[in-house]
């Protein structure tokens, strides 16, 4: 029995000899004509932390490496990634199923935004609704050809990740944190949550870490000292990446421009993912 068990068997992805009910299988298949390598989730265990920004760059990095990449933007009752990326135009389909809306350089992206009559109208959903839209996201729409699919999700360890992490073959999560000492006890929930779905994770990422002054070029900590690398050793995990407070990146997500961000800070995870798909192909 995990040490972080609930009692709830029927939620729970590991198996162990205290079960007491039949383990459900609620794995989706994607669309038939749909062709994915890598499923990356990226979440947090609170809003306001920067998931979808680093979503955002991330996509971009891999796309700027050379790798056909897709975006599902599961955040339904907050979706930012059409914004990020200055999409206006709604996702069309056919007979086939959803197409996915292509961004200036070649990435392809659903959201609920994309769907919308008007992109500022609220979604105001019930769960379960929230969540059959996510894997409507999944089993619905065309992914041709992608090589990273990123996901992402809503904050929290509610419906929505549950839905993905059960439905979806997600093969490993991103974490993001930001320096605020009480992040800790938030981090701890997605990990623990990840490792009772028993879905692999990468690492964390920090957004916020720091900013740059640029009249002395000096580092200035702005949310106090960083307690990633505290997690990081509790949860026996890696730290990904440091995202200074940039500006010129807010305003780039601002303008619809993320695409356009100048900056190597996420290239390190990208060497990961790499070498993920090319152990998959050897």
């Amino acid at each position: 029995m995990s040490e972080n068990c609930n009692d709830n068997c029927s939620s729970c992805a590991e198996e162990c000899g205290e079960r007491r009910e039949p383990r459900i299988d609620f794995s989706e298949s994607p669309h038939e004509m749909s062709s994915i390598k890598k499923v990356i989730g990226i979440v947090s265990g609170k809003g306001g932390v920067g998931k979808s920004l680093v979503t955002s760059m991330l996509a971009v990095t891999m796309r700027r490496m050379g790798y056909d990449i897709g975006i599902l933007d599961a955040d339904i009752t907050g979706p930012s990634i059409p914004k990020a990326f200055g999409i206006t135009e709604r996702a069309k389909g056919s007979e086939f199923g959803l197409f996915p809306v292509r961004t200036k350089t070649g990435i392809d992206t659903m959201s609920v935004n994309l769907l919308l009559e008007d992109p500022s109208d609220p979604v105001v959903w019930r769960g379960p609704i929230i969540a059959g839209r996510v894997k409507q996201f999944w089993t619905d729409v065309i992914w041709s050809g992608v090589d990273f699919l990123f996901i992402d999700m809503p904050p929290g360890t509610g419906d929505v990740p549950l839905t993905v992490f059960q439905s979806i073959p997600v093969d490993g999560i991103i974490v993001v944190t930001s320096p605020q000492e009480l992040v800790s006890m938030i981090v701890s929930k997605a990990v623990k949550m990840a490792e009772m779905m028993d879905v692999p994770i990468l690492g964390l990422v920090e957004n916020m870490s720091y900013f740059t002054c640029p009249d002395n070029g000096k580092d200035y900590q702005i949310f106090g000292e960083s307690h990633i690398e505290e997690i990081a050793e509790k949860h026996q995990l890696d730290v990904l990446a440091k995202l200074p407070i940039d500006p010129k990146i807010s305003a780039a997500c601002d303008q619809g421009m993320i695409e356009l961000f100048e900056g190597d800070w996420l290239e390190s995870v990208g060497e990961i993912l790499k070498e993920m798909i090319e152990e998959m192909e050897e």
